[in-house]
């Protein structure tokens, strides 16, 4: 629907570029079967390309549909430790928590306080520095660990790729 146009210039892979008159344009595209679609109004004249537009929309939208494919939503996994985490068992949850910073997810990890088990704050500090002081190759802290209710959580993040 190009309309108030007397001259166009014509870009593509199947004609010659220059100025041509707009008829002239049009009789072009129609001789090769294909659509005049006006790529920059604003130019002085008008610059249009000969294309068949119902290719051009399928494979914007196909381009649209894989970048959206391609991009990935970042997750939190979450790791459970007790004040006085076994060694064997601190090892194993660090191994998880490797992947889930290599894979490109947060990791919320905390320490969980059940009963008089409070008073060992300091060992569940203890432990959250460690495990991110052990993560700090594939993964930075973004916060402190703090005390909420009877929970100390400290969130990690995965290093930009």
């Amino acid at each position: 629907m190009i309309t108030g146009v007397t001259q166009v210039r014509l870009v593509g892979d199947n004609v010659e570029q220059g100025i041509y008159s707009f008829r002239d344009a049009m009789h072009m595209a129609d001789e090769q079967n294909l659509d005049l679609v006006e790529v920059s109004a604003t130019a002085d004249p008008p610059v249009c390309r000969i294309i068949d537009y119902q290719k051009f929309l399928y494979q914007k939208k196909r381009k649209e549909k894989e970048q959206k494919s391609n991009s990935r939503k970042q997750e939190v996994k979450e790791i459970r430790f007790g004040p006085q985490t076994d060694e064997h068992d601190y090892q194993f949850k660090l191994k998880h928590a490797t992947e889930f910073l290599k894979d490109g997810d947060k990791v919320k990890s905390y320490v969980f306080f059940r009963g008089r088990s409070i008073v060992f704050k300091e060992q569940g500090e203890e432990l959250l520095a460690r495990f991110a002081h052990d993560l700090a190759e594939v993964g930075k802290p973004e916060n402190t660990p703090k005390l909420e209710g009877k929970r100390m959580v400290m969130m990690l993040a995965p290093f930009k790729k």
